[in-house]
């Protein structure tokens, strides 16, 4: 029967919600001092042997969140782990749960008209977070049988004045989400076949149920904690539902693939840069699809719509502005430089990031000269500063790539500018930053060479950001490659 989640964890579990950071926030510091915790996955449920969601995608401490978990095995027990810098250790086990009573939950429903896939499982427990720190976590499932899973969640806290906003990409998780056969990319019979609407109802099917997670985003949570900055944390959902979410907040850190935005998202992050609020986008194709939101029987901010395709879109004709296609196309064009200063390009490519700008102060301790190669850094998306498109004045271009993609010519920028509100914006420009801080991008960009310069560059960019409007020590001026003023514009039929 569906039960209360009781922490059983060792030691005080309580979050350090004190004065110790900025306007009363929870100090990194105290929290990062606790014993750390092994985390890691042993054995993969594969085939639904055991698989679990949560009705919200993020809580406040004390909010109540409920776990619906499906499992072949006899019981399964739910760890709660929080994702930090624990003395060496990356996660800390904040609370315990279980066993629960096995069962497979039943099969889910397919709306026919948009493949929307839900579920209308059962709750097996639900958690009450009082006491537990804002952070990013991880829930594991352990069942029976010795089989594992993840599922995410992200305690906000109570403020992000003064701090440098860690924003989890859950919009564009769920949009790569083929939990059930549909994602919005595809269907079992390929992109016509694929879902127009997805819901959060459901497993993640990837990344051992964490989604984008645990590749695109834990490496920089954990420098950050590492670095001892002062860190607050957020969904893109949240920056849809509260537009004041990021007043006063130091900077906000896009960590890896940001790609699903809706009108009101990008709305907050527009609104904070223009109010100083740092942005760094630290993977390729950010704010590139607009999306729309809407409820599910679990609660508001559940299904999310992303016809691609505008004239399938109902509202195509009716309220062009809310139409869900790419941002950069008809019938309400928008294209995504104009806040993140490069625009997406194209799919796949595989290159070495090459050095334009080796004294810009984002490369201080790197030790790089112009032309130098960062091997394998580029790919697989990436963007490029094109001024034939919407893009900031003060924008400086860092590294100018030489790439291939489908067989066109190009280039692929890091690039750099400052907002008249004095707030420094950051584009990577390049899905691989992530993965490199952490070496695990696989052949081509590995190595101490390739590690070393991601993190070099991600540690000054976070600890500058954190001070405030970056553009107040460093002012962007323009510094844009020949071949990019002229260029051609995005291939955007190559990332459908």
């Amino acid at each position: 029967m569906p039960g209360r989640a009781v922490s059983t964890a060792a030691g005080p579990v309580g979050g350090p919600l004190s004065a110790a950071g900025p306007a009363g926030g929870f100090d990194v510091h105290a929290e990062n001092a606790r014993p750390g915790s092994d985390c890691g996955l042993a054995r993969l449920g594969y085939n639904h042997a055991v698989e679990g969601w949560l009705d919200r995608a993020s809580v406040r401490p004390g909010d109540s969140v409920r776990l619906f978990a499906s499992t072949t095995a006899a019981s399964l027990n739910a760890s709660v782990f929080r994702i930090g810098w624990y003395g060496g250790r990356t996660c800390r086990l904040v609370a315990e749960a279980g066993p629960f009573p096995g069962r497979v939950q039943t099969p889910a429903s397919r709306d026919p008209k948009t493949n929307t896939v839900t579920t209308s499982w059962q709750p097996t427990t639900t958690f009450d977070t009082g006491g537990w720190p804002p952070g990013a976590y991880l829930i594991r499932l352990d069942d029976a049988d010795g089989f594992q899973t993840y599922v995410p969640l992200t305690v906000r806290g109570p403020t992000t004045a003064g701090r440098l906003v860690m924003l989890s990409a859950v919009t564009t998780w769920q949009a790569y989400n083929a939990w059930g056969g549909y994602s919005l990319y595809h269907g079992p019979k390929g992109f016509d076949d694929r879902a127009r609407v997805v819901s959060f109802d459901r497993p993640y099917d990837y990344g051992d149920g964490a989604a984008d997670f645990t590749g695109n985003e834990a490496p920089v949570i954990i420098l950050a904690e590492k670095l001892g900055l002062p860190v607050a944390y957020a969904t893109d959902i949240d920056l849809h539902a509260d537009p004041r979410l990021l007043d006063g907040a130091h900077a906000v850190i896009s960590m890896g693939h940001d790609e699903y935005y809706s009108p009101a998202m990008r709305d907050a992050l527009t609104r904070a840069r223009d109010h100083g609020v740092n942005l760094a986008f630290l993977g390729a194709n950010a704010v590139y699809r607009r999306i729309r939101l809407g409820p599910t029987a679990s609660g508001p901010d559940r299904l999310e719509t992303a016809y691609k395709v505008a004239t399938e879109d109902p509202l195509y004709g009716v309220n062009d502005s809310a139409v869900t296609a790419n941002w950069p196309a008809p019938p309400a064009a928008a294209p995504e430089s104009a806040l993140t200063g490069g625009m997406y390009q194209c799919n796949p490519v595989h290159a070495d990031l090459v050095i334009q700008d080796p004294a810009h102060w984002l490369f201080a301790g790197t030790g790089v000269t112009a032309g130098t190669r960062i091997s394998g850094m580029v790919g697989s998306e990436y963007d490029r500063v094109d001024l034939s498109y919407p893009t900031p004045s003060r924008i400086e271009v860092l590294a100018h790539s030489p790439v291939v993609c489908h067989g066109r010519l190009d280039h692929a920028d890091i690039s750099y500018y400052t907002a008249d509100s004095g707030a420094g914006v950051f584009d990577s420009g390049t899905s691989a930053w992530v993965c490199a801080v952490t070496d695990v991008c696989g052949p081509g960009a590995t190595g101490p060479a390739v590690r070393n310069f991601a993190t070099t560059v991600t540690t000054t960019l976070l600890t500058t950001f954190a001070q405030g409007p970056a553009g107040r020590l460093h002012p962007g001026g323009r510094s844009v490659p020949a071949d990019d003023a002229g260029a051609p514009g995005p291939n955007t039929g190559n990332e459908r």
